[in-house]
């Protein structure tokens, strides 16, 4: 089985540890995806948006992790724009089961958030979205 190269959009600010999960979710055997740790802890600028580009770029695909504050995350608004831009598949990923998560900024009407389990991340990694 060829693993997913995979880019990981998260609110920093607020969701780092849902980031560490997925990270470890990677680590498994039978893990569908595989992750070389691509977050940049710049501050967002030119430069930033063009290492991130380049990054995104060199992936299968992009896990927008989704919270209570995506909304609001420039940073995740700015990496969604990017993989669309580059024709990166992407999805969203329901990070807390108990709360309201909510789209980053420019999502599309028609993107879903997709529950988290270890099923459905190896359906959305063979593109069963």
């Amino acid at each position: 089985m060829t693993k997913k190269r995979t880019f990981i959009s998260f609110d920093y600010d607020h969701d780092k540890e849902l980031k560490d999960s997925l990270v470890g979710q990677a680590k498994l055997k039978d893990s569908p995806f595989e992750i070389t740790d691509m977050s940049i802890k710049e501050k967002i600028d030119s430069n930033w948006k063009e290492n991130a580009r380049r990054r995104i770029k060199g992936c299968d695909v992009v896990v927008v992790l989704c919270g209570e504050h995506t909304d609001t995350a420039t940073g995740v608004t700015a990496e969604l724009t990017i993989a669309q831009e580059e024709n990166v598949p992407y999805f969203l990923l329901k990070g807390r089961p108990d709360k309201e998560c909510k789209k980053p900024n420019h999502a599309l009407s028609s993107d879903a958030i997709y529950k988290w389990t270890w099923d459905n991340l190896k359906l959305l990694f063979q593109g069963k979205r």
